[in-house]
């Protein structure tokens, strides 16, 4: 017998993206992508936890006084390193009362020839761009799991894990492997709640982006991209605040690619 469907039932998206009550994670939360996004999810109401390397320990006074203080707290976390990405998460939620959002935005590149980048640094970008958004999922899925009110998680890829980008290899290696852990955390936990989707962006004109990119090298590469500029990173924090809001409910595994058409080519 035919399922007939009630085709005037809604899901009751929130148009207003509210995120009032919500509790997110941000992983390399002192950076330009996620403090652009930090700043959209708290006007829509969320609490924010930060996860910085201790080597930005002298930046987090000057980005939290920007800040309620009663809804943003940091900790300094190696996001590499299990041990200390479980206990944090565990503070996370003992400090806020729950947890249901996590966004993995920390990040590191070096550009190398392939036949000049040294196993260490192969290493550490493997470490920072895929196991370390790995572990913070692994901790952050456990509690989402058992919450019993499932929750989302963003990853942070690249256009690189695309298409190829001169002098990329080990940052698109990492990047492409994200994506693909994306899709198999998404098939996993799908049915328990929790979606898992990335964002791809082009060069964001972060400080890092600006200076990576200026120069002849940089009007090459904005020639490839049909719009023809770099993106911004209140663009980006558009994109993280979608895939944060019930708004994307039924977005799962995807991989959101904002980079002004650059991998149509």
């Amino acid at each position: 017998m035919a399922t007939e469907y009630d085709m005037s039932l809604k899901h009751g998206v929130d148009f207003n993206f509210s995120l009032s009550g919500k509790v997110i994670l941000v992983t390399g939360g002192l950076g330009g992508i996620a403090s652009a996004a930090n700043e959209a999810m708290l006007d829509k109401g969320a609490s924010i936890a930060i996860f910085y390397p201790g080597f930005e320990a002298d930046r987090v006074e000057e980005v939290l006084v920007n800040f309620p203080e009663e809804r943003v707290r940091a900790w300094s976390c190696d996001v590499t390193q299990e041990d200390q990405v479980e206990r944090c998460v565990e503070e996370v939620i003992d400090h806020f009362g729950d947890l249901h959002i996590l966004i993995n935005a920390a990040g590191t590149i070096t550009l190398n020839p392939a036949e000049e980048v040294s196993l260490p640094e192969w290493q550490r970008q493997i470490d920072v761009n895929l196991t370390a958004p790995f572990l913070c999922a692994k901790a952050v899925g456990r509690y989402l799991l058992k919450s019993g009110h499932g929750g989302k998680i963003i990853n942070i890829a690249s256009q690189a894990a695309t298409v190829a980008i001169d002098q990329h290899c080990a940052y698109t290696s990492a990047k492409a492997g994200l994506i693909g852990m994306t899709k198999s955390l998404a098939k996993e936990w799908g049915p328990h709640g929790i979606t898992v989707n990335s964002i791809s962006p082009t060069v964001v004109l972060t400080p890092m982006g600006a200076a990576a990119w200026s120069g002849e090298k940089g009007e090459r590469m904005k020639s490839m991209i049909p719009t023809g500029r770099f993106a911004y990173t209140d663009e980006i924090a558009a994109s993280i605040l979608f895939l944060a809001t019930n708004g994307s409910d039924m977005i799962n595994g995807a991989d959101l690619v904002v980079d002004g058409g650059y991998t149509i080519w």
